[in-house]
């Protein structure tokens, strides 16, 4: 029951960045500045970024709360880390979507890639078979730093 009870506060708290990071984008993938970019060549199609959200933000849940149950709880570096990640994660959305401040954006992105990273590695005995469930995080912030990157060199 404990395991539940810290599924639906994980899964509670990642949709709430998910949401209010789409607040503060302030409709940016449809404004005439993002639509004037150029854009990696290997840029998803709009709708691949709300689909891959979901699923990691539901695969994040249950790595938090497989890893939360390990520590009875969230311990101070583990609530920090997690914290630290929401944050980041949200703001990215606001730099570079809201204030157009794409270097400063990669910045952020980056930190979050090495966040992630740092979390998978450090929890990787923790929760063993369970990092499978962050490695879309993972994956997907390497894409998501890229395609940035790409804009940041190329516009």
């Amino acid at each position: 029951m404990k395991k539940l009870k810290h599924i639906i506060i994980f899964m509670f708290f990642n949709y709430l960045a998910l949401g209010i990071g789409s607040m503060l984008m302030n409709n940016g993938p449809q404004t005439d500045w993002y639509l004037s970019l150029n854009k990696a060549p290997w840029t998803p199609k709009g709708w691949v970024f709300g689909v891959a959200w979901t699923g990691i933000m539901f695969c994040f849940a249950f790595y938090m709360s497989k890893l939360s149950s390990q520590y009875r709880g969230l311990d101070k570096q583990l609530l920090f880390l997690y914290t630290t990640q929401w944050f980041l994660n949200v703001s990215w959305n606001y730099i570079f979507f809201n204030q157009h401040l794409t270097i400063v954006g990669l910045v952020v992105i980056i930190l979050l890639w090495l966040l992630i990273g740092y979390m998978t590695f450090k929890y990787i005995t923790k929760v063993k078979w369970g990092t499978l469930l962050i490695m879309p995080y993972l994956a997907w912030l390497a894409i998501a730093t890229s395609l940035n990157a790409y804009i940041v060199l190329n516009n």
